[in-house]
């Protein structure tokens, strides 16, 4: 039997990767998708992709720019180096236990022809839903770092690919979702914004992950994998040559875009390839490029639902601070969102606006020292809340708002994290809403992700789970760093109450689905009742029924989900019992259908249960199609209630219309499903 096995991975391993002349070749377990290296005389290297024969990316460049070094010139091949590998894993929590990791791998070792001579690795994974490639600098004679200026790493399309994106913003990710030709992409036009607290787009570029459809129904994304001590990716487009290069977030008070100390490994840049659209959401490509669990043990993250006092300050029924004279976090409100907590099965609540400083932040550059995280307001018993809480079985979320003075969270760090651990809190939302204080710092910047790692770092230290806002892009840490356990980084919910371009359009989350939520969970913070937000929004509105509502909580992925609406807007809802019943942590994911930016289904297994709960949404089209339940287990009846939009449903003109039916339903049962424009289904299967 061994004998077999050694000599299955040989001829895998012959089978996947070849090497001729110049051109290293390498290609997915499954034989579909091949990757070639190209280092034709000596030159800087080129890799190609093809999808079943036909051409993905056309040769594309590698390489970087230096600071006070020569520029990059030919290589010679030093060492090649294939392996296979097929493993499994256990996720602490996500939506699903098990992840298959299964790839070949190409190493090839190259060193530069003239001075300085340099040594740099190209290390290629190559999966059956796509690739990941990385840079990696071993140690350097006479050199202990680098420091980069640029990285040129090009992706060269073969057609003028229909894309989805969003500018490539050194600050901020919360731009609405652009549906363009490739050609026809514009992010300079979004320069100014004045819905964003802060925004720079130097570039006619993208941020990832950016998805496109070719012609012939192929879909493409492209994202990059384990992000660590290297600035964010962007990808600057040539909208006439149809390709995209590598754009690194930069600093005003560096020359370089990134130093690192030797030796190095970048993140690995990613490119998901799929026939359908529902296989991005399916991949697990990502996660599995990155390194797994530093942390040991995570039982104190817990996946929860939670409410919270939030919702109201957008709606200016109350405030943060304290000065207006309606603050809303106060000792009485809080144990009214606790009471409302611990009846309707949400594990947790959200309090903003506690501590002391919101007064002084509000239009002012110097923000350093405003806040400290640790000193509530006078009305606000933080020893009382918390005692309160554990009583009703309902976890705080403290929350720091950092205003993004960097320095000032930084020194306060340990200490903010020692007094939750103090409080046994073991939950916090973070913010970094504001220009990057030390100025000439940006979100997305070398600096920032530094610091975003130390966050988590010391918050495991402490045994606190970080749900991260304005916050730098998911790349898959979350398998390392397990209590990274959401984050923003999108245009949320919020948008709604208080933009003033019409909030989300319906679109909005059908697209999101197959670009952000690729990067990994979303804290969008679902379940608005009041979808015309009467009285206090009068001009603002939620542009989704309230089906569709009940229906993220499956299909926008989260182990935490808020419930954000107000409590006294759920009262007397009989809607509002699959919030009370949907699930966040779990057993096994199916993506049913979709289209990216048209509409999706989702079916999740809870974990715990066995219970399956599906979510479907649509854009401003109405949608009807057939679903199959085959994804249920088999043999077993379920009671499946289903709530949704009823025949005179309409995102704007009657959102919160619904009906709620209940059937016996089985694996081998098919649901008829109807969609109202700007709708949605959602259907609990709870076990008989």
């Amino acid at each position: 039997m061994k004998k077999y096995i050694l000599g299955l991975l040989i001829v895998t391993m012959l089978y996947a990767c070849t090497k001729t002349n110049s051109q290293m070749i390498i290609q997915s377990p499954d034989g579909k998708i091949e990757v070639k290296l190209d280092l034709k005389n000596n030159q800087l290297p080129k890799y190609a992709v093809t999808y079943k024969g036909d051409t993905v990316i056309k040769p594309s460049s590698m390489g970087f720019e230096f600071l006070n070094q020569p520029e990059m010139s030919g290589f010679r091949v030093v060492d090649t180096r294939m392996k296979s590998v097929n493993k499994k894993w256990t996720m602490p929590w996500g939506e699903q236990k098990e992840v298959v990791n299964h790839y070949q791998e190409m190493l090839v070792s190259l060193q530069e022809i003239k001075k300085p001579k340099h040594s740099m690795n190209i290390r290629f994974r190559v999966f059956d839903e796509g690739i990941g490639f990385r840079y990696e600098f071993p140690e350097q004679p006479g050199r202990d770092s680098l420091e980069i200026s640029a990285e040129n790493t090009e992706f060269c399309l073969t057609g003028d690919h229909r894309v989805w994106w969003i500018p490539g913003d050194w600050d901020i990710y919360e731009h609405l979702y652009n549906e363009t030709l490739f050609s026809e992409i514009d992010a300079l036009q979004f320069a100014q914004h004045e819905s964003l607290a802060q925004t720079y787009i130097p570039y006619n570029a993208v941020n990832t992950p950016v998805t496109m459809r070719t012609t012939s129904g192929l879909h493409l994304s492209f994202h990059e994998a384990a992000l660590t001590n290297y600035p964010g990716m962007t990808l600057r487009v040539d909208t006439e040559n149809l390709t995209m290069r590598s754009e690194l977030v930069g600093s005003e008070r560096t020359e370089y875009k990134a130093k690192v100390s030797l030796p190095f490994e970048t993140p690995w840049r990613t490119i998901q390839i799929a026939p359908d659209a529902t296989d991005l959401i399916a991949s697990k490509m990502i996660l599995n490029l990155n390194e797994p669990n530093k942390l040991g043990d995570v039982s104190y993250v817990k996946p929860m639902k939670y409410a919270g006092i939030w919702w109201e300050m957008h709606l200016d029924k109350s405030t943060w601070d304290l000065a207006s004279g309606r603050h809303g976090a106060t000792t009485e409100n809080a144990k009214r969102y606790i009471d409302f907590a611990a009846e309707n099965n949400l594990g947790g609540i959200l309090v903003e606006g506690w501590n002391t400083g919101w007064e002084k932040w509000i239009g002012v550059d110097n923000r350093e020292g405003i806040f400290d995280f640790v000193t509530p307001y006078p009305d606000y018993d933080i020893n009382e809340v918390v005692r309160y809480a554990k009583s009703k079985g309902v976890e705080i979320i403290m929350h720091h708002e950092t205003s993004a003075a960097v320095t000032t969270y930084e020194q306060q760090l340990d200490t903010a994290y020692r007094f939750m651990e103090s409080l046994g809190l073991h939950a916090v939302k973070t913010g970094y809403v504001g220009t990057i204080i030390p100025k000439g710092e940006y979100h997305h910047g070398q600096y920032m992700v530094q610091h975003y790692r130390k966050v988590l770092e010391t918050a495991a230290h402490h045994k606190v789970a970080v749900n991260a806002h304005e916050p730098i892009k998911a790349t898959g840490i979350r398998r390392t760093y397990p209590n990274a356990i959401s984050r923003e980084g999108l245009r949320g919910q919020e948008f709604n109450a208080w933009s003033s371009d019409g909030g989300n359009p319906p679109s909005h989350l059908p697209t999101v689905a197959f670009t952000r939520m690729l990067a990994g969970p979303i804290d969008f913070t679902p379940g608005a009742f009041n979808i015309k937000l009467d009285p206090y929004k009068p001009d603002n509105q939620v542009s989704t029924t309230l089906a569709q509502q009940l229906a993220l909580y499956v299909v926008i992925y989260s182990p935490v989900q808020m419930a954000c609406d107000l409590p006294e807007h759920y009262k007397g809802r009989p809607a509002f019992q699959f919030i009370r019943d949907v699930g966040v942590d779990w057993q096994q994911t199916e993506v049913l259908n979709g289209e990216v930016g048209e509409y999706v289904t989702i079916a999740r297994k809870e974990k715990e249960t066995g219970n399956w709960f599906l979510g479907s949404i649509t854009d401003e089209h109405a949608r009807e199609f057939a679903l199959p339940l085959n994804f249920l287990d088999k043999d077993v009846t379920y009671e499946a209630t289903l709530y949704k939009d009823a025949p005179d449903a309409h995102w704007d003109d009657n959102p919160e219309s619904i009906n709620i039916e209940t059937h016996t339903l089985q694996a081998t049962d098919t649901l008829n499903v109807q969609l109202a424009p700007g709708g949605g289904l959602a259907v609990s299967f709870m076990k008989k």
